[in-house]
């Protein structure tokens, strides 16, 4: 029988890109031993759970998630045994441990694509797979360029990411029977969760029918119009509900979440009906501008679908895809999700930036349902808008023809140690992709206990979240003015002024917590969010 553990609704979840986050051998790349000496700290911030992208053995085309075997580490992250010690120790911390799962395509150096261009067309092996003998569309690839690459001889692969990540033919019995077994050998070690990447993507249309959009975009589905051939396909949610018997055979409660980018939010819930998956990444709610309209609104469509379908809602507002917020919000018309900042490019203040990018993790953070944080954005880490092009490795930068920067400048080690080598990522000087000269001021060791710091200010958030059960409760909108946005939940006022005149709040209210000083007469100044007991 299934847990009744419904853990997931109220957590808060942190985002681990392994790359980037702690190097424990020094090699400049972070590693899963390094992971684990850091696991404390994050028990210290207060969160409930992390989520892990990809360490499978990959040949990296795609950091990571081009998986060439999904049952082993890679060796620039450790052994599997390092993989066992992190989950064991997690859970002796009361962590909750999700892993990163990629099944709309493999590397092309997986034993399957390898195996499919050895036996040639016709073959069972291409069966794994989408070959064809000329490109039946002119469909597109997410990081640029045509999703149909020609091999030695003759055939053509269906690709929507890179070149060599091939997708997988979903209508395939051995492929639905190999990741059933994928989720098995995992959960069989103690993870509690999958996070699955391109969720919407697996199914495609059965004729292949060509697609006329000017280009194929991950967030790119407008909402009054029909799903693209290669996304949000029906047969999708057949395979999502035989994943989820399998994770209901196990005990606490195991929870898939969807990387999903589909509008509008009532067909995005559709993933995460009962017999579904558990969550969703509310990508409507990250690429809201900062205005209080679009943002109430993308707010009230989210909790009326998903409240529809007895699930929770997800908030987020930064991950390994997207520029860090506390860049995108330094634009003056700050508009959604940016592509990648480089030299030369527009730059963002970084005074607003920060000082909104507080208020909004306020703001997210006093909702109802559950959250997820970004490596690093507790620190109030900016994107690295100046990283030189020589550096990038994002395959979006060359297959877009340096068209698109790519998400390299928001996946930059992070700092610990303000006056240690590499800020104290690893025990020496390399990181692997440099990390800016001001990384120092937001190093970790820097701001614990420091009154004021973001540091602070999150780890306030969640103890304060925690203990009135903010993520549990429910919203009621409160009138304010057009410039502010006010609602209760768990007996909680969460105020946030976007204007420029400094906003009041109700009479006797007490402030718990501010992303800025109040004014000296006690209003709200301006990009500031305020949690208050009334």
């Amino acid at each position: 029988m299934p847990s009744t553990d419904a853990w997931w609704r109220d957590a808060v979840i942190y985002q681990i890109y392994p790359r980037s986050f702690a190097d424990g051998n020094g090699d400049g790349m972070g590693d899963l031993p390094g992971i684990t000496a850091r696991l404390p700290r994050l028990r210290e911030l207060g969160i409930d759970a992390v989520w892990l992208s990809p360490f499978y053995v990959s040949p990296q085309h795609d950091a990571g998630y081009d998986v060439a075997d999904y049952r082993d580490v890679d060796p620039r992250f450790g052994l599997l045994g390092d993989a066992d010690k992190l989950i064991a120790t997690a859970h002796d911390l009361g962590l909750k441990i999700i892993v990163d799962l990629v099944p709309n395509h493999t590397s092309s150096e997986h034993a399957w694509f390898k195996a499919a261009l050895a036996a040639g067309p016709g073959s069972p092996e291409r069966e794994r797979y989408i070959f064809r003998d000329e490109p039946p569309n002119s469909w597109q690839s997410v990081f640029g360029g045509p999703a149909w690459h020609q091999v030695d001889d003759g055939q053509w692969y269906l690709h929507l990411f890179d070149v060599t990540q091939p997708d997988l033919n979903w209508d395939h019995p051995e492929v639905r029977a190999e990741f059933l077994d994928i989720l098995r050998f995992w959960l069989d070690r103690g993870v509690d969760g999958f996070r699955v990447d391109v969720a919407h993507g697996l199914v495609k249309d059965a004729a292949l029918t060509d697609w006329t959009a000017p280009s194929v975009v991950l967030g790119g589905l407008e909402p009054a119009g029909p799903p693209p051939p290669m996304w949000d396909q029906e047969g999708v949610h057949e395979i999502y509900r035989e994943w989820r018997t399998v994770l209901d055979g196990y005990s606490p409660a195991r929870i898939l979440v969807a990387e999903a980018w589909v509008q509008p939010e009532e067909r995005l819930a559709r993933y995460v009906r009962p017999d579904e998956m558990h969550q969703a990444f509310n990508f409507p709610y990250l690429e809201a501008p900062w205005l209080p309209r679009e943002l109430r609104a993308v707010i009230d469509s989210s909790l009326s679908a998903t409240g529809a379908v007895g699930a929770t809602t997800t908030w987020v507002l930064s991950n390994h895809d997207v520029v860090r917020h506390a860049s995108r919000l330094g634009f003056p018309a700050e508009t959604g999700r940016k592509p990648g900042i480089g030299i030369g490019d527009p730059q963002p203040d970084t005074g607003l930036g920060l000082r909104r990018a507080r208020a909004a993790s306020l703001l997210m953070l006093g909702l109802p349902g559950s959250a997820y944080l970004y490596q690093g954005e507790e620190l109030g880490l900016p994107e690295h808008t100046t990283l030189a092009d020589a550096y990038r490795q994002d395959p979006a930068w060359e297959r877009s023809g340096h068209a698109e920067r790519g998400r390299d400048g928001c996946r930059v080690p992070i700092p610990w140690e303000a006056d240690a080598p590499s800020y104290g990522f690893g025990p020496g000087d390399d990181s692997w992709l440099p990390q800016p000269t001001t990384w120092a001021e937001y190093a970790l060791d820097r701001q614990v206990d420091v009154t004021g710091s973001t540091y602070e200010l999150y780890r306030s958030a969640l103890r304060l979240r925690r203990d009135q059960g903010i993520g549990n409760g429910s919203l009621t909108w409160e009138a304010a003015g057009a410039e502010v946005l006010a609602f209760r939940n768990s007996g909680l006022l969460v105020l946030t002024n976007f204007g420029q005149a400094a906003a009041s709040l109700p009479d006797g209210a007490r402030v718990l917590l501010s992303s800025e000083p109040l004014d000296d007469d006690g209003r709200v100044p301006a990009d500031v969010t305020v949690w208050a007991a009334v």
